[in-house]
């Protein structure tokens, strides 16, 4: 059975900069992100979730993610505008807690 994958975009508080990774486990992920993060993440404070999907299969998040890491900024900022128009940060909706 194939596990189901998420592609994932988050930002800093100013909505400056985007970050897209991907995993078999978003709130873990997530989590990891605000809590233990390092490197691109920590140095640009890149915690807040504003975009996600689920898509069946590791291998298929993947390449999607492969896709859209590949796209324009505008082009990320019409996928999120389109799912969540406010760019509201979706921490607290995947956490259970706000940051």
């Amino acid at each position: 059975m194939a596990k189901i994958g998420y592609v994932y975009i988050l930002t800093n508080k100013n909505r400056t900069v985007l970050y897209t990774g991907v995993t078999s486990n978003l709130i873990q992920r997530l989590m990891q992100h605000v809590y233990e993060s390092k490197g691109f993440v920590k140095r640009y404070s890149v915690h807040y979730l504003v975009y996600f999907e689920s898509i069946h299969g590791m291998m298929n998040a993947i390449r999607r993610e492969k896709e859209i890491k590949g796209w324009t900024r505008a082009k990320k900022e019409t996928l999120i505008v389109e799912n969540n128009p406010e760019w509201r940060f979706l921490n607290e909706e995947v956490l259970g807690e706000d940051l």
